[in-house]
């Protein structure tokens, strides 16, 4: 059993981290979340936190109103979340904030050695050498979140490492068989309709995009300490096979398991050991035929925008992340149209300056790119 502090549980991650938290006996010692106050409140009365926080103050003052008649501390602004982040009391923190704002919470938690069950890909996509080195510095074990990752850690476990010959990165891979005159076209509303996973609006976009595939390739690169060059991205509709690893005999070892977040939320909190819990079981007999295919990086220009990034290194990802955050809350307001979210990520790439790699040249290179990106018409 671990105990928790959740950061962003009325997100898709977070509600599902609550659903295993609940299954398999685990503590909800801290909440956060941003302005959702109604299912922050509910979430609390539910599982009696020691605190919640709400990001914005506002949100935060309601909603210690609302608890009043309970003994649950309500802390407001980034400072509540950080709180949270660093509760003593919690050997566990769930990242499952969206975008770089899950980068300082995160580092919070690291700097008290806790476990870092991370659902938060932005963090090591800006600043993934930074972060691995202090967790590294901490002693906080960085489990992966993300069912992509989650399958390359398991398929890793009793590996030492010096055997990996490359890592299989699998995708759902965009619109099918949409061309780019057809994706011209694609509104919000089609794009959030994701086929096989239920998430967020931001990672359903990124994942029409293909920008999702592109993240996580960076990421994977911090996690299991590779070049681009040994990260291979398969298309794979099915969402079955979640990702594999190739060792240097030419075995390949790979997870299967039902398009479930809550398995991969499980293992991050259970490793080593592994346990019963609500995540659906996978029927190979219903799922039918697995397919793979190579990726369209004509029709889908984010992952090779991402793949750009990832050859340069330094805090080129950092502008491409920063960037594509605001092309994506411009295409879902309906100022942009789906296509201008790789024209506007690669006007950032290409005028932004670049930084060095600190804590403070990762955050310059977010506002900059973000800059870029609002004025790109």
């Amino acid at each position: 059993m671990r105990s928790l502090a959740i950061l962003g549980s009325t997100g898709s991650i977070g509600t599902q981290t609550l659903e295993v938290a609940a299954s398999c006996g685990h503590r909800v010692l801290a909440l956060t979340a941003h302005h959702n106050i109604d299912l922050l409140e509910r979430q609390a009365r539910t599982f009696h936190p020691i605190l919640a926080a709400a990001a914005d103050p506002t949100a935060a003052a309601a909603l210690a109103s609302r608890l009043a008649d309970t003994d649950i501390q309500v802390l407001a602004g980034e400072e509540g979340v950080l709180a949270a982040a660093q509760l003593p009391q919690a050997d566990t923190a769930v990242t499952a904030l969206v975008g770089i704002a899950g980068l300082a919470p995160t580092l919070a938690a690291i700097d008290t050695g806790k476990r870092i069950a991370l659902a938060n890909k932005e963090t090591l996509v800006c600043a993934g050498p930074l972060v691995m080195d202090r967790a590294r510095e901490k002693g906080a074990e960085i489990v992966p979140v993300d069912s992509e990752h989650s399958a390359i850690f398991q398929s890793l476990q009793g590996s030492h490492g010096r055997e990996l010959k490359r890592i299989l990165l699998t995708a759902s891979g965009g619109p099918l068989g949409w061309t780019r005159e057809a994706l011209e076209k694609v509104t919000p509303d089609r794009a959030l309709q994701h086929p096989n996973w239920s998430m967020g609006a931001k990672v359903t976009i990124d994942s029409a995009t293909l920008m999702n595939k592109g993240l996580e390739l960076l990421e994977a690169m911090s996690l299991f300490a590779v070049p681009p060059e040994k990260i291979q991205i398969l298309i794979h509709r099915e969402s079955i096979l979640h990702s594999a690893v190739e060792y240097c005999d030419n075995s390949v070892i790979a997870q299967l398991g039902a398009p479930d977040m809550r398995l991969p939320i499980q293992y991050a909190l259970s490793w080593p050991d592994r346990v019963a819990g609500p995540a659906e079981e996978l029927d190979l007999f219903a799922a039918g035929q697995l397919t793979f295919a190579k990726p369209d990086l004509d029709t889908f220009p984010c992952l090779a925008l991402a793949i750009r990034a990832a050859q340069e290194g330094g805090t080129a990802p950092a502008i491409l992340n920063g960037a594509n955050e605001v092309a994506v809350a411009r295409f879902l307001a309906g100022e942009i149209g789906f296509l201008d979210i790789p024209r506007v990520v690669a006007h950032a790439l290409d005028t932004v300056l670049r930084p060095p790699l600190t804590l403070e040249g990762v955050y310059a290179a977010d506002q900059a790119a973000r800059q870029a990106a609002k004025g790109e018409a």
